[in-house]
Parts: structure tokens; C-alpha cells; sequence
């Protein structure tokens, strides 16, 4: 349970997370979904219940960079004037500590996330000059360079170009292909949809839906409409390895 002040905003959940599945979380805007994954994290505290990470409680993870996460259109160059290169870099820090010399490995890490979303090009202009879709991209590669098992997204296409999300779904793919596990929330699939084997639909603030990728249904059917969450009545409530 997760609550803001007094108001409730996680009733329940209870969701385990396979090696190697690809989870999309779904809901309207507002229905929990990304404070869903948050308190997964640790990044909000949790009111009642537990969560775990690859079997050990969240309160006794410290092998974070297992984890890459990957948070709401956040700029990628965050005011500060770094060039895409050394973004994406940065995601190596949990794996490599503060090492004053960046090694071989660390390199080829890089060189490879920045493949995998298509912006190698882009290597060494600064962040902050790019599209937002582009910066979206930035910090997808920033994550992959940490080499993690999980891989965790809140809202990755939202707001962003096709050829973006074309990118997202390359990269995204390629990592799940390779035996990463794949956490993602969203409002809708669009691209995403092939890769997605499983999804979690919260409303308001409860689960009413844990398995395949609903049909869309109404006017949602609609070929220029692509949202993919259906609009369910509420039902069982259920948070990773525990309720919540």
C-alpha cells in the first residue's frame, strides 16, 4: 500500500516478475501505474506490505546495478553540459564504482548502448541539443551501458517521435533477445506491443488485470487509436515478491 498524505494511491499489489519476461504495466493516467514501480524500487516508501528484488527484500538490495532504470522524460542533459557519450557513460558508475580510468569494458559498453538506439552518431554532441525524443533514447542507453539484468521504464515513448519509439522497440527487443528482463510502463504500447508478453493493469490503484496484452475494445479498436489498456471494473488489488 502507498499513500500520499492521507490519500491512498496503491490499494494492493502483488506481482512477480520473471527472468526474462517483458511486462508492460498499463492504466489511464493517474491509476498507480508508475507509483507501481516506484515503490518496486524503493523510491516511495510503502505504507503497508514488502517488496523484493530477485528474491531479497528491498530494504537488503545493494546490488543495484542489476537494476537499470530508466524515469519519466527526464532531459537527458539535465542542465548541465555533457556531451551524449558521457551520459551514457554514467550509467556504469554502479557497476565500476568511482574508478578514475574508464576500462576497455566500460567503452565497449558504451559504444554498444549508443548502437542499440541508434544515436552512435550523436556521441559526442551535447544532451541537452537534442530532441526530446532523442534524449528519451540518451538515457535508454544510459541504463543498457549498466548492463542489467532488469530493465525498468516508466513511460518511455510517451511524447516522443515515431522513429524514437522505432528505436526504443530495436533496443528493448535485442535486450530481452539476450535474456534481460523488461519492467515498462506505459499509457499505451504503440511499437512496444511485439515485445511485450504480459501486462499488469492498474485502476485506480488496484490490479484488475495480470496476463496477456488486453485487446483494445470501442472506439479504442479504432486503427488510429492505440491505446491497449482496457477500461475494467476493479478486481483482486495486489508489489513484487509481496502485497503492498
Amino acid at each position: 500500500m502507498v499513500a500520499y498524505g492521507d490519500r491512498l494511491v496503491l490499494l494492493g499489489a502483488s506481482v512477480a516478475v520473471e527472468k526474462g519476461e517483458a511486462v508492460a504495466v498499463l492504466g489511464a493516467n493517474g491509476s498507480g501505474k508508475s507509483t507501481l514501480i516506484r515503490a518496486a524500487l524503493g523510491l516511495v516508501p510503502l505504507a503497508r506490505g514488502e517488496a523484493a528484488l530477485f528474491g531479497v527484500p528491498l530494504k537488503k538490495f545493494r546490488d543495484w546495478k542489476r537494476v537499470g532504470y530508466v524515469p519519466q522524460r527526464l532531459g537527458a542533459g539535465s542542465g548541465v553540459p555533457a556531451t551524449v557519450r558521457e551520459v551514457v557513460a554514467s550509467g556504469r558508475l554502479a557497476r565500476r564504482g568511482w574508478a578514475p580510468f574508464t576500462r576497455a569494458a566500460d567503452r565497449a559498453a558504451v559504444s554498444t548502448a549508443l548502437d542499440a538506439v541508434g544515436l552512435a552518431d550523436r556521441a559526442n554532441d551535447r544532451a541537452d541539443t537534442l530532441s526530446g525524443g532523442q534524449q528519451q533514447r540518451v538515457l535508454i542507453a544510459r541504463a543498457l551501458a549498466g548492463e542489467p539484468d532488469l530493465l525498468v521504464l516508466d513511460e518511455p515513448t510517451a511524447g516522443v517521435d515515431a522513429s524514437s519509439q522505432q528505436a526504443f522497440a530495436g533496443a528493448l527487443g535485442d535486450f530481452v533477445h539476450n535474456g534481460g528482463t523488461v519492467l515498462l510502463v506505459a499509457h499505451e504500447l504503440g511499437p512496444l506491443a511485439p515485445l511485450v508478453n504480459r501486462a499488469v493493469v492498474v485502476h485506480l490503484g488496484r490490479i484488475v488485470h495480470d496476463g496477456p496484452v488486453p485487446e483494445p475494445a470501442g472506439h479504442h479498436a479504432d486503427p488510429d487509436h492505440d491505446h491497449v489498456h482496457p477500461h475494467a471494473p476493479e478486481e483482486t488489488p495486489s508489489l513484487f515478491g509481496g502485497s503492498a
